[in-house]
């Protein structure tokens, strides 16, 4: 993604080789950018930002608990709970997903 390479020249952290090229750069996962001098062209992209959240399809919830685990146990867990519907994990675990 491209927002991943908006790092600031003075915290980029180099990745590759001095005289690297713009493309071999891109090939092994860098980012390429070299307009500002004595700083790394081909640096290391931001990490993805991702956030936990508890999938809105009961049909897709990976279980995380037992029958019968008590709201408490699964939160603790660090697990999602909704008690509905029938037939489906009510203790599931969360899906990642990019920011």
């Amino acid at each position: 993604a491209k927002c991943q390479c908006k790092v600031v020249p003075r915290e980029r952290t180099n990745c590759g080789y001095p005289g690297i090229s713009a493309a071999e750069c891109k090939k092994i996962g860098c980012c390429f950018n070299a307009s500002v001098p004595s700083v790394p062209w081909c640096y290391n992209p931001k990490p993805k930002k991702v956030k936990k959240v508890c999938p809105n399809d009961p049909y897709t919830r990976i279980n995380c608990g037992y029958p019968g685990i008590k709201p408490r146990e699964c939160t603790r867990k660090g697990c999602c709970f909704r008690a509905h519907p029938a037939g489906v994990p009510w203790c599931f675990y969360h899906r990642v997903m990019e920011e």
